[in-house]
C-alpha cells in the first residue's frame, strides 16, 4: 500500500490482482464488500469519472482488506488528492508524511518538496551558471530580486548541494550538476503547486518593480472548442520543452528570468 502515491492506481492493482487469483471476484462482489449499491462504481472510481468521500473512501480501504495504517493512509490518500485547496493539501500532505513507510518509499517526494519549498531555491540554482557566480550567501543575496536574506542563500545553497544540484567542479568552483531540471508529474505535487502560486505572485510584483521593456506580461483571452483547448493546453506543453532546449545558460549569461504559462477557463464545462 505504501508504495502507491495514487490512490486509484493502486485500486487498478488490487483490482487486476484479485481478478488474476480468483475467478469469482467482480465489480459485482467489491461493491457488495464495500456496502455499494452501484456494481459499477469501482470502475467509474478507477477511471477517474468519480470521486471518493471520506466515508466511502474507508468503506472501499475496508473492501480492499486493509487494515490499521494501511486503511487510513488509503483514506489519507484520498483526502490529499481530492483537496480543493491548497491548504486542505498542506494538511493532508502532512498527515502522509507522519507515516514512516511513506517517507522510506517516497524519498523523492521529499527532494521534490526541499526544491519547491522556497522560490529562491531554483532561482539560485540557475544563479549558479554565470562563469562569475560566487558560493557566498552575500553575493548571491545582493542579485536576486527580490533580494533575500543571507540566511536565506546560505539555506539554498545547502539544500542544493544536498539534493546533488549544485557540485563542486575540477577548480573546487560549486557550479550546476545537469543543465536542465525537470519535476515528473506525480499525484504527490503539492509543493509544485505551492511553487507556482509564489510565482504567480512573483509576476504580479514584476509589474511594479520591473522596467517594462526587461518584462513580458500579457494575456489573451479566447473563446474555443474542447478539441482546441486539448490542442492549445499540447502546444504551451511543446513550446516551454522548446524554450528549455534552446535557452540554456550561454557563457555570458547574467539574469535569472522566470517565465509563467497560464491557460485556465473562465466559463464553465458543458456538453
Amino acid at each position: 500500500m505504501f508504495d502507491f502515491d495514487d490512490y486509484r492506481a493502486f485500486l487498478r492493482a488490487h483490482y487486476a490482482f484479485k481478478k488474476a487469483n480468483g475467478r469469482s471476484f467482480s465489480l459485482r462482489v467489491f461493491s457488495r464488500l464495500a456496502g455499494l449499491t452501484s456494481s459499477n462504481y469501482l470502475k467509474l472510481v478507477m477511471d477517474g469519472d468519480r470521486n471518493l468521500s471520506s466515508a466511502a473512501a474507508q468503506r472501499f480501504a475496508v473492501a480492499c482488506g486493509l487494515e490499521s495504517t494501511r486503511a487510513s493512509y488509503f483514506v489519507e490518500l484520498v483526502s490529499l488528492q481530492q483537496a480543493k485547496t491548497q491548504a486542505e493539501r498542506e494538511r493532508a500532505y502532512e498527515r502522509l508524511r507522519g507515516y514512516r513507510r511513506f517517507r522510506q518509499a517516497h524519498p523523492l517526494d521529499e527532494v521534490y518538496a526541499a526544491y519547491h519549498a522556497h522560490w529562491f531555491v531554483p532561482a539560485v540554482r540557475e544563479l549558479a551558471a554565470r562563469r562569475d557566480f560566487l558560493a557566498d550567501p552575500r553575493w548571491i543575496a545582493s542579485k536576486l530580486m527580490p533580494s533575500i536574506t543571507t540566511r536565506q542563500a546560505a539555506k539554498a545553497l545547502r539544500v542544493l548541494r544536498d539534493l546533488g544540484l549544485l557540485v563542486e567542479d575540477a577548480q573546487g568552483v560549486l557550479r550546476q550538476a545537469h543543465p536542465l531540471v525537470t519535476t515528473p508529474d506525480k499525484p504527490l505535487g503539492h509543493h509544485v503547486v505551492r511553487f507556482h502560486r509564489v510565482m504567480m505572485e512573483r509576476a504580479a510584483e514584476a509589474i511594479d518593480i520591473v522596467p517594462r521593456e526587461q518584462r513580458e506580461i500579457a494575456s489573451l483571452t479566447l473563446c474555443l472548442s474542447n478539441a482546441q483547448l486539448a490542442a492549445l493546453k499540447a502546444e504551451l506543453v511543446r513550446v516551454r520543452g522548446d524554450l528549455l532546449r534552446r535557452y540554456t545558460a550561454e557563457p555570458d549569461a547574467k539574469r535569472v528570468v522566470q517565465v509563467n504559462f497560464q491557460m485556465f477557463p473562465l466559463s464553465v464545462e458543458e456538453e
